[in-house]
């Protein structure tokens, strides 16, 4: 079994989520006591998140980048972002590494192009929502159509996401919101919706909507788990 690297803590909820499914899913394949080999770096958020709001990006690549070596450096094989946002700076961390870095976006698309999905709607910060980083990487590599939210939808999830769900609080108003948000882009004629944001699964699950939902936290541990395992 490889270990798995985790650059976490973005936020702390989500990174949970990260470690319960990456342990349930090597329990669930190998049975008895077995649980996944993993190495993690934990970042203050708070740091992460004051960053962003003043479109910081270098000062973030320079945290994470670190991380990332200290990662590789504790014996991780491959390394996994948990956060879908700072993947706007994943090529610099890739670059900055010796061991490979699985991509939530690329994983996410595999999910979908087995689907036979070519138009999604994309749910996350603004940051995930508005930059090129993620539906570029989607539509020119993958060649999957992305539909984002009109403006003020974007704002209330991106401020659902940090001012809600990375402090842990699950608020039922939020999720009718977000059940009405999913229902327009539908309208729009997608064929499913990304929860692009590792902490929106603690709020909406698939249960809540009738369009098909691509969790890319669960997405990103079910593959990690394959390459953990089978190297492939």
């Amino acid at each position: 079994m490889k270990t798995i690297g985790l650059l976490g803590g973005m936020s702390w909820e989500s990174t949970a989520s990260y470690y319960q499914l990456l342990n349930q899913g090597v329990k669930d394949m190998l049975g008895g006591l077995h649980s996944a080999k993993l190495c993690l770096q934990s970042l203050d958020f708070d740091d992460i998140a004051r960053l962003m709001g003043h479109s910081d990006w270098p000062a973030i690549t320079q945290q994470l980048v670190a991380a990332a070596q200290l990662t590789a450096a504790g014996g991780a094989d491959f390394l996994m972002i948990c956060n879908n946002s700072v993947h706007h700076v994943a090529e610099q961390i890739e670059q900055s590494i010796d061991i490979p870095l699985l991509h939530i976006v690329d994983t996410t698309a595999h999910a979908l192009n087995a689907d036979e999905i070519t138009r999604v709607g994309l749910l996350g910060t603004r940051f995930t929502m508005e930059q090129s980083f993620y539906q570029g990487r989607l539509s020119e590599k993958y060649g999957i159509t992305v539909i984002t939210p009109d403006e003020d939808d974007r704002a209330f999830v991106h401020d659902v996401i940090f001012d809600e769900l990375c402090v842990g609080e699950i608020n039922p108003a939020s999720r009718d919101r977000f059940v009405q948000i999913i229902a327009g882009l539908q309208q729009q004629g997608v064929q499913a919706v990304i929860l692009g944001c590792t902490e929106l699964p603690l709020l909406i699950q698939q249960h809540h909507v009738s369009a098909p939902l691509y969790d890319t936290t669960k997405i990103h541990c079910e593959a990690a788990i394959q390459l953990a395992m089978t190297g492939a």
